[in-house]
């Protein structure tokens, strides 16, 4: 068993990627051809979105839609923006990078995800503050799969004018339990703006590096049109000193491919988790919440354990030939870019999570694996 075979995982897909890349080749034109203007009208209608423009990577997509925010005037240097203390460190760099002022946000224990409750009571309590901060953007993580939303709160930040971007990376396709400001339930389209990641791994993954920003804003997709591109608005005009972030047509080509297959691959993640669900029973293990009443994608599954035991957990799997991963070891304030600034000094939840959370394997798993993994969790015993 693999954790993850990217050409196993893309085996089925062979005769149509080969097609689709032959036709790339073929047709002489890599970059700004009708590959990538297909793939991005399939991805917003794919979001329910206006606009969708593909990009070179999921972290140039959150660039560009900080820098497109800042060029626009919506975010100044030195606003504060509120992002999740557990996500990986991509969501973080383009705050620093650009003069703005991480918050970070403990996880909600149930969901592993920003918790809106939490963010909340900074706002409210920052208000109180002899020299508060100006929280002008909060960027939430869809993460591992689940989305991350509550229309309540988000609707209360909206009315004190925070921008509230979506870090997608990992939850293409799935469904929150209520749906966002434009109408619709689909993560990447809940809010102002969604960057999106297709690394290779991702749920649906390019054959390279590639990503997208999703937004139902005309203004700021024009912004990050011209911004992916050198700045230009049209040949050798340039609005901005922008940067060269740009997705080329043979990925945008394995991209359209991949899409078509989406609801393959989240059904397929789905048993597979929903078998670790009905079957993990050991009572040292917490397994990660399903809800009912959303769509999961499952991107990881992590299950939890005391800290003391998982590294001897993951050993006895290895022993059992099965592969783990851990996502993530460590949170992004405690990465020694950021440490001496951001620490907290004492250990947070997120730390906790860290510590004690285990990635099983769910992209090339059968049902018959995932029951044999479950049957070997069981017996795991201290």
């Amino acid at each position: 068993m693999n954790f993850l075979n990217l050409a196993e995982t893309n085996t089925p897909l062979f005769a149509e990627l080969e097609e689709a890349a032959s036709k790339v080749i073929r047709s002489g034109c890599y970059l700004h051809g009708p590959e990538t203007k297909a793939f991005e009208e399939e991805l917003a209608a794919q979001c329910g979105a206006r606009f969708a423009i593909g990009v070179s990577n999921g972290l140039d997509a959150l660039r560009l839609i900080v820098r497109g925010y800042l060029e626009l005037g919506k975010l100044q240097k030195g606003d504060a923006v509120m992002v999740a203390a557990n996500t990986y460190i991509a969501t973080v760099i383009p705050i620093t990078e650009f003069g703005l002022v991480p918050v970070f946000v403990e996880p909600d224990p149930d969901t592993m995800n920003f918790s809106w409750h939490e963010a909340l009571r900074i706002i409210t309590d920052n208000d109180d503050l002899e020299s508060p901060l100006d929280i002008r953007c909060a960027i939430v993580t869809h993460l591992y799969g689940t989305p991350c939303w509550d229309r309540h709160i988000a609707d209360e930040m909206r009315n004190r004018g925070i921008l509230i971007v979506e870090d997608n990376a990992q939850s293409i396709g799935a469904k929150a339990a209520e749906v966002g400001f434009n109408g619709v339930a689909f993560t990447g389209n809940l809010a102002d703006a969604a960057a999106f990641s297709f690394y290779p791994t991702k749920n649906v993954g390019a054959l390279g590096d590639a990503g997208a920003v999703v937004t139902n804003d005309p203004i700021l997709a024009s912004t990050v049109s011209a911004l992916a591109n050198y700045g230009t608005d049209y040949r050798y005009h340039n609005l901005y000193a922008g940067f060269n972030c740009r997705l080329d047509e043979l990925q945008a080509a394995m991209l359209r491919v991949k899409l078509r297959h989406l609801g393959d691959e989240i059904a397929r993640r789905n048993e597979i988790a929903e078998i670790y669900s009905r079957e993990i029973e050991n009572r040292m293990v917490t397994l990660p919440r399903v809800f009912q009443d959303m769509t999961q994608v499952w991107h990881q599954y992590v299950i939890l354990i005391p800290e003391d035991k998982r590294d001897i957990l993951r050993e006895y799997l290895a022993s059992h030939e099965v592969p783990t991963d851990v996502h993530y070891p460590a949170p992004p304030y405690l990465q020694p870019c950021y440490e001496a600034e951001y620490n907290p000094g004492f250990e947070t939840l997120s730390v906790r999570l860290a510590k004690s959370c285990i990635s099983l394997p769910i992209a090339n798993v059968s049902p018959e694996q995932a029951r044999e993994v479950a049957r070997i969790i069981n017996d795991f015993n201290l």
